[in-house]
């Protein structure tokens, strides 16, 4: 049951690159990142990634217009169908090419995917079952290079498709008599949008090099004929027959109709009504991605310098113009009121989200922009530091997923961060010789630690009063020590013949520890002068340490891809675990050994134990965590932390296929391409600029640590910041099972009003449905009575249990009850076993500091709104000057009109005193 972890979320990436789609009701944005997709909830404010994961990076995804499925495709073709109510994969299906853009049909019947020149219609997966869900309709033929862009006209009978060869084409989705295809030009560049007018034929193209041309139809969707009834049956029995996935439907190559129908009909034609030019402000300002709102006429444009553009269509007319980032926007989508812009920086990772009306940010997200390297949950859960190698310092919120708070001080990368014990301060080692200790209370950096020569901070500890700050040079092999209240640099420990590769302060006592390349680790005593208490001889270079959570063992990763367990106060080894079989790294595309090779010199580099300090997390260069058991000293689970074939080092053998006897094809390098807006220089090249160069990062974890909650752990790897949650539904583990224990005589008990026995009974079989359903039965008065009867060994399993009731639940007066009743009763027999049940403790702390916030907020907002209705009605209440020539009349109908202010001004103080009380 410890080791039933699943995925639970991805922090610290936004966005990657792909489309941006809004949700039905246009709250949330649905952003591909990597090769999973993540849902921003904009309202709620919080942010959820989809349990599902292709092979490769997803470059499109398309929404159902109900919001109930996603189609995603990723970079080799490869679709799944996803429900996005249940988050479930419905269906696989590949594409076998390069998918460039997908959209559904606004009725929900049909949706288009273009790949290559062609764009292909399915039928749109139903509510009833079927076993192929990907049904092919029509191949469209037309344009002669790729595809760019869909879309669809209000009724669904006709969609249009734009190409790189600078062309548009609009298609009938039915077998229309007057509009079989229709070909647009008039532009000079890469058709990056095109998009019908709302209840009309009427279009309007974008290019790459800002251009738009607005084309008017001579007639109404209404005008479209259907051909004659005998091609009509012949299509009923076309459909009627049965088709096999992926098989080869109707073709359209623009066919031409006969003499006699065109006499009958007359052919839909198009004309350009104008063309407008967007201001450019340099060569390489190219329009990379577009968006239309057909309710409102409005038309957003993004650019490759960060600038985006709003317009009203058809006049053209500018009604907002601003820059937002100082990079290519890859994508924009705009919601379904038409009040929200979503923009996608891929270069950056940045996801936006755009009030136009209010000018006013909604939504505003960036991950890491290079690899993250270290993360720090603070003491309660419900934070999470992270540091990168682009210098930055970000604290996450784990209930929300998104990152509130980002520090940019330092100029180079940073290499540790941690917590400090209260929670409130986050402490950051760089490589720019600074360590920097943030406040959360103001959000500034209100200490900076410096050596006297400078070098090069690789390691970094906080002691648990949180006075004392260690970090270690990875150039000068000395360790630094700080005071945290003066900021003074206490001493300098030499001693270290190697690069110290990482610290750690013990939980209980005044020691530090610190590991060496030296091949040793070194156990310094804060309390007697700073001197060496003890040092531990290693077979190899030491590249972690960690102390369990009691301090009464010391974890050492070496070199070797050994763990060594030692005891702290004896300086004698107790264990050991090797690993490096349990590694097992692939094989990068510049490798010229073979992964077996290789993995003899991988090693772990990041070690945690778990909040109970039974097992331990080990991760290194590799896309696999291991769980350990420490007293078992074997492996109990691995977790893969990603199956991203974009990455490299993901598989053991190369591609056999791509060798050639001048070697790899993986390794020729095509250059940027169009599509990163690279200008193209000289006449005839079609790849840019040559000197760009992709690289695939290889995949690694470098760095883990578990939640002190003991509910969650989270990893640090090329992917971003990965969260990993326990499972209780995964595993049925019961508790001193027996034959009397069913849900019948659970009930049975509760039938007869015995709550001690049936609690007992829901706890052996732990179930947690049943654990709830018999809590929750308990009368609130019987609380104090069943707390007091029952069992010592079924406290601190109740007491979990109301902890992660209460995270979620919404009676919080009945459970609080609860954990006040154990706690208050069972205090003393708890505080003897205060190490045991820490976890616990503090995730019952973090779900109720979560209320905490939440409420406060909501009472705070509940007593302005009565404090302003109140100033409200004193200010009705106050006497108004008399008009000159009243008479005495007036003046005493305002004698009592003062009187009655009077006793409403009384009456609202009095209600503002209730009031108060009340909350």
């Amino acid at each position: 049951m410890k080791f039933a972890y699943r995925f639970s979320n991805l922090l610290g990436a936004v966005y990657r690159q792909g489309n941006l789609s809004f949700s039905k009701d246009g709250n949330a944005v649905i952003s591909p990142v990597g090769n999973r997709v993540s849902i921003f909830d904009m309202k709620n404010n919080t942010s959820e990634t989809l349990p599902i994961s292709t092979t490769k990076n997803i470059t499109c995804v398309g929404v159902s217009p109900n919001g109930n499925l996603a189609i995603v495709v990723d970079e080799d073709g490869a679709a799944l169908l996803v429900s996005l109510i249940t988050r479930a994969v419905l269906h696989h299906f590949h594409f076998h090419r390069p998918v460039h853009s997908i959209s559904f049909s606004p009725d929900g019947r049909k949706f288009v995917v273009t790949k290559e020149n062609v764009a292909l219609m399915y039928h749109a997966p139903g509510k009833q079952r079927e076993y192929n869900a990907f049904v092919l309709d029509k191949s469209y033929y037309g344009p002669y290079d790729e595809t760019t862009c869909i879309d669809w006209t209000t009724d669904s009978k006709c969609f249009a498709v734009g190409s790189k060869d600078m062309s548009t084409w609009v298609f009938g989705a039915q077998r229309w008599a007057n509009l079989i295809y229709y070909s647009l030009g008039g532009h000079k560049d890469v058709i990056v949008g095109c998009f019908f007018e709302k209840d009309s034929l009427d279009l309007y193209t974008v290019s790459q090099d800002g251009s738009l041309c607005v084309w008017e139809s001579d007639t109404e969707p209404q005008g479209l004929v259907l051909t004659k009834k005998r091609l009509q049956a012949e299509d009923q029995e076309e459909e009627d027959e049965e088709r096999t996935e992926g098989q080869e439907g109707e073709v359209i190559r623009g066919k031409v109709l006969s003499q006699k129908e065109k006499e009958l009909t007359k052919n839909v034609r198009y004309k350009q009504a104008s063309k407008h030019f967007f201001n450019k402000e340099g060569d390489f300002n190219n329009l990379t991605s577009a968006a239309f709102h057909k309710p409102t006429h409005i038309l957003v444009t993004g650019f490759a310098s960060g600038i985006f553009h709003l317009h009203e269509l058809p006049e053209f007319n500018l009604i907002h113009s601003l820059s937002i980032s100082d990079q290519r926007i890859a994508s924009v989508a705009i919601n379904s009121s038409g009040d929200w812009i979503g923009f996608g920086c891929s270069r950056m990772g940045q996801l936006l989200v755009w009030e136009w009306q209010s000018e006013s940010y909604v939504f505003k997200q960036q991950g890491h922009f290079n690899n993250m390297a270290s993360l720090s949950y603070s003491p309660d859960g419900q934070y999470i530091a992270t540091g990168g190698d682009d210098g930055k310092v970000k604290v996450w919120n784990t209930n929300s997923g998104l990152c509130f708070v980002t520090f940019t001080e330092h100029s180079s990368s940073v290499s540790q961060v941690t917590f400090t014990s209260s929670g409130m301060v986050v402490v950051s080692a760089s490589l720019d010789g600074t360590v920097r200790a943030f406040d959360l209370h103001r959000y500034r950096n209100f200490r900076t630690f410096t050596s006297p020569r400078p070098a090069q901070f690789s390691s970094l500890a906080v002691d648990v009063s949180g006075e004392l700050v260690s970090a270690g040079a990875q150039d000068s092999f000395e360790i630094f020590l700080w005071s945290m209240q003066t900021g003074r640099l206490l001493e300098i420990l030499g001693g270290h013949e190697g690069p110290v590769s990482s610290l750690c302060f013990s939980p209980v006592q005044s020691v530090l520890a610190s590991a060496s390349w030296d091949k040793t680790v070194r156990l310094w005593d804060m309390m007697d002068s700073w001197q060496v208490k003890e040092t531990l001889a290693l077979t190899a270079d030491a590249l972690a340490v960690t102390y369990r959570p009691d301090g009464q063992e010391l974890a050492v990763a070496t070199l070797n891809g050994e763990i060594s367990f030692w005891s702290p106060q004896s300086a004698a080894q107790t264990g050991s675990v090797s690993g490096r079989h349990d590694l097992e790294t692939g094989r990068k595309e510049t490798d010229k050994v073979t992964a077996k090779q290789t993995a003899k010199g991988k090693s772990f580099t990041s070690l945690c134990y778990s909040a109970d300090g039974e097992a331990i997390l080990a991760g290194g260069q590799s896309r696999f965590v291991c769980i350990y058991n420490v007293k078992e000293q074997m492996l109990m689970k691995k977790f893969e932390i990603s199956c991203n074939l974009s990455f490299d080092a993901m598989e053991e053998f190369l591609d056999r296929r791509k060798m050639t006897e001048f070697g790899s094809l993986a390794l020729v390098d095509d250059g940027a391409g169009d599509g990163e807006g690279v200008n193209i220089s000289l006449p005839g090249v079609r790849k840019g600029d040559m000197s760009s160069r992709h690289f695939k990062p290889e995949i690694r974890v470098s760095s883990l640590h578990f939640s002190p909650t003991g509910r969650s752990w989270a990893a640090t790897s090329t992917e971003g910041l990965l969260v990993y949650s326990l499972d209780s539904s995964m595993v049925f583990d019961p508790y001193d099972l027996d034959m009397d224990v069913t849900p019948e005589s659970i009930r049975r008990q509760l039938r007869l009003k015995q709550w001690t026995p049936a609690i007992v009974l829901a706890f052996r079989l732990n179930e947690k449905a049943f654990k709830q359903e018999v809590i929750e039965t308990v009368p609130h008065d019987q609380i104090p009575v069943v707390c007091g009867s029952l069992p010592d060994i079924y406290v601190e399993k109740l007491l979990g249990f109301i902890a992660s009731c209460l995270e979620k639940s919404r009676h919080l007066q009945f459970y609080m009850s609860w954990a006040q009743n154990l706690l208050m009763l069972h205090g003393q027999k708890l505080k003897n076993r205060s190490g045991s049940i820490l976890p616990t403790l503090q995730a019952l702390q973090k779900a109720i500091q979560r209320h905490q916030d939440s409420l406060s907020k909501l009472c705070d907002f509940n007593m302005f709104n009565i404090r302003y209705a109140v100033a409200l009605s004193k200010q009705r209440g106050v006497k108004r000057p008399a008009e000159e020539g009243a008479g005495e009349e007036e003046e005493e109908e305002e004698v009592e009109e003062e009187e009655e202010g009077g006793m409403s001004e009384g009456m609202s103080e009095a209600s503002l005193e209730e009031a108060d009380m009340i909350l």
